[in-house]
């Protein structure tokens, strides 16, 4: 079980550690972070099973990380206020501990996320059945076989089949194609860009990046867990994330 702790108080992080030591259940505290630019860089390139997140940080308001990087796993705050109760579930806080708190308070906490990891498990597994139940009976669902592009001269129309990437970058969504040229998109984001394109042809390699698996031309290592990947029409190695690593070799496979 990853766990991440999100907290500018020393004793606090201890009295956390010594709390999940106590468990039954094996648990890795994969990184202690004080400060909001931490978290959202860690944050950007790996996933965890848990967060406890002080709101309070050195730099800001732990709320921040959260309206900055999409986070999939819940959230266990911990802090000495109180007035942040709403924004906590607002985002995906499952609790809510005031400073001190106790080791039944804890473990409280800790029960209820077991609990929602075990139905979640279950819901997911129904999801799956109904999904795959889905495309079997939606075999040939249609995709974007082209997109609309709006420039100064005009509009004109670039096909699916020649972009190797897209990529976001502040705000801005850009399709480049196979000869290395890049254009300008509508799309407000790369999930809506998603939306229209086949999975078995496009992968999000990262938060900003989503390629096309015919255009891929070589994979390198990059570090332990990213690996470098050339695509045609571009000299820059596009990297993966280390959540999407793992994901992303499994579907270069298929």
């Amino acid at each position: 079980m990853k766990i991440l702790i999100i907290e500018d108080e020393i004793p606090a992080r201890k009295k956390l550690k010594r709390f999940l030591q106590d468990l039954d259940i094996k648990t890795e505290v994969v990184a202690e972070l004080d400060t909001v630019a931490e978290a959202i860089d860690f944050l950007d390139t790996a996933g965890v099973d848990l967060i406890f997140s002080d709101i309070e940080l050195l730099d800001g308001n732990a709320f921040e990380i959260y309206r900055e990087v999409q986070v999939f796993c819940p959230i266990i705050f911990t802090t000495a206020y109180d007035q942040f109760l709403m924004n906590a579930f607002e985002t995906n806080g499952i609790a809510y501990l005031l400073k001190p708190f106790s080791k039944d308070r804890f473990q409280n906490a800790w029960d209820k996320f077991l609990r929602l990891k075990k139905s979640a498990s279950e819901e997911n597994q129904q999801l799956y059945r109904i999904t795959n139940l889905i495309q079997q009976t939606f075999a040939k669902k249609a995709y974007k076989e082209q997109f609309t592009i709006h420039a100064q001269q005009g509009i004109y129309f670039l096909k699916t089949e020649l972009i190797s990437y897209f990529e976001a970058d502040e705000g801005v969504i850009f399709a480049f194609d196979t000869m290395g040229k890049k254009h300008v998109l509508n799309e407000s984001s790369l999930k809506s860009v998603e939306a229209y394109l086949n999975p078995d042809d496009f992968f999000r390699i990262n938060r900003s990046v989503l390629l096309k698996k015919h255009h891929i031309e070589k994979i390198e290592r990059y570090t332990k867990n990213t690996v470098a990947i050339s695509v045609k029409g571009t000299k820059n190695h596009l990297k993966t994330s280390q959540s999407n690593t793992a994901p992303f070799m499994q579907w270069i496979e298929v």
